[in-house]
C-alpha cells in the first residue's frame, strides 16, 4: 500500500525551493525588442515534442525491493528532491501565467506550456516514487513550503541557469549510462535524452527573455549579478553532489568529475547569453570548491552530533567561517568577459 510521504525536511540553502515574485512588473514588461523570437519559441512548445514520451512502459512493472538497501535509500531522496524541485517550476510557471494573461499574452501562454511540461515530469517522477512505496503530497507541499521572493531580473538569471544546468545533467548522465545499461538501476534514466530537450528549450525562452531587457545584461551591476549567480547555481550542485557521491557511484559515475563536466558546458552556454563567464581553467576554482564541500559535509556531522555541545559550536563558527571566506574568493576571481573573449575558455 502506498504512503503518502509530506515534505518536512529543514530547509537550507541547499534544498529546492519555491519562488515567488512581483507579477505586476511582469505583466508590464516589454518584450517588443524580440518579439518574433518569443512567437517562434511559443510555436515551439505548442508541437510539445514530449506530449507522448512520459510513458511507463513494461519495464517498470516488476519489484524494486531487490535493490541495495543504501542504493535505494539514495535514489529515493534523488527522486525526491527532483520531484520537488520540478514542482516547484511548475507552481511559479503556473501562477506567471495566470497572473500576467491579460496583460501579456505572449509570456503567459509560454509560461502555461512550461508550467505543462514541469507538471509532467513531477507527475512522472511522483508515480516513479510509488513504486518505493512512496509518493509525494504535492497539495500539502504547495501549502507547507515558504516561498522566497525573487524580483524579475532574479528570477531569469536563475531560472535560466537551472533550466541549463538540468539539460546538462540529465544528458550527461543518459549518455554515460547508454553504454552502461548494467548502471541504470531504473528505467527512468532511459527517459532523459527527450526529458533534458524540455530543459533545453525553457532556458532558451529565459535567454529570450533576458536579451529582450537588455538593462539585466549591459552594464556593471548586471555582471556582478551574473557572477553571483554563476556561482550559487554551480555551488549548490557541486556541495549536495559532494554528499552525494555514493549515488552517482551507484550510477557508474564519479561525483566531482561528474560536476565538473556539467559546470564547465553550463558556463560555456551561460557565456552565449551572459555579459560574463567564471574562469573555471584557475586552478583555485575547483579546488575551492572541494574545500567548500568538505566544510559543509563538517557542518552536516557537526549538526547531527549531540556531543561536547560547546566544542561543537567552536567548530562550526570556523567552518561557516572558511565555507563564507572561499564563497567570496571564488566570486571575487576574475571572470572572463563574454562579450570580447569568450574564446579562451573554448
Amino acid at each position: 500500500m502506498t504512503q503518502q510521504k509530506q515534505i518536512s525536511q529543514k530547509e537550507t540553502i541547499l534544498t529546492p525551493r519555491f519562488y515567488t515574485t512581483n507579477f505586476d512588473e511582469m505583466a508590464r514588461m516589454d518584450i517588443s525588442l524580440n518579439k518574433k523570437e518569443f512567437e517562434a519559441i511559443l510555436e515551439e512548445f505548442k508541437v510539445d515534442y514530449n506530449k507522448n514520451h512520459f510513458i511507463r512502459d513494461e519495464e517498470f512493472n516488476q519489484s524494486w525491493n531487490s535493490l541495495d538497501p543504501k542504493t535505494r535509500a539514495l535514489f529515493i531522496e534523488f527522486l525526491e528532491r527532483s520531484c520537488t524541485a520540478e514542482f516547484s517550476g511548475f507552481l511559479l510557471y503556473k501562477e506567471l501565467s495566470r497572473r500576467i494573461k491579460n496583460d501579456n499574452p505572449i509570456l503567459a501562454e509560454c509560461f502555461a506550456l512550461m508550467s505543462r511540461d514541469e507538471a509532467r515530469h513531477a507527475g512522472f517522477l511522483n508515480k516513479a516514487m510509488a513504486d518505493f512505496n512512496l509518493s509525494l503530497d504535492l497539495g500539502f507541499l504547495t501549502k507547507s513550503r515558504k516561498y522566497t521572493f525573487f524580483s524579475p531580473k532574479f528570477i531569469f538569471y536563475a531560472t535560466y541557469l537551472s533550466e541549463k544546468i538540468g539539460y546538462w545533467r540529465y544528458i550527461t548522465i543518459y549518455r554515460h549510462l547508454e553504454d552502461r545499461k548494467e548502471h541504470r538501476v531504473y528505467p527512468i534514466f532511459k527517459f532523459f535524452e527527450n526529458w533534458c530537450q524540455d530543459e533545453n528549450r525553457h532556458g532558451d525562452f529565459f535567454a529570450a527573455l533576458l536579451r529582450s531587457q537588455p538593462q539585466f545584461l549591459n552594464n556593471w551591476q548586471s555582471k556582478l549579478w551574473c557572477r553571483f549567480f554563476l556561482l550559487s547555481v554551480f555551488a549548490t550542485m557541486y556541495l549536495n553532489d559532494f554528499q552525494r557521491s555514493d549515488f552517482y557511484s551507484a550510477i557508474g559515475l564519479d561525483a566531482r568529475q561528474f560536476d565538473i563536466q556539467v559546470i564547465r558546458k553550463t558556463n560555456e552556454s551561460a557565456g552565449r547569453v551572459f555579459p560574463v563567464a567564471l574562469n573555471l581553467d584557475n586552478p583555485k576554482f575547483f579546488q575551492l570548491l572541494d574545500f567548500c564541500s568538505a566544510q559543509n559535509k563538517l557542518l552536516l556531522e557537526l549538526n547531527n552530533s549531540d556531543k561536547n555541545l560547546i566544542s561543537n559550536s567552536i567548530r562550526k563558527a570556523s567552518a561557516y567561517f572558511k565555507l563564507s571566506t572561499s564563497l567570496l574568493h571564488l566570486f571575487l576571481m576574475k571572470p572572463i568577459d563574454t562579450t570580447k573573449t569568450w574564446n579562451t575558455v573554448r
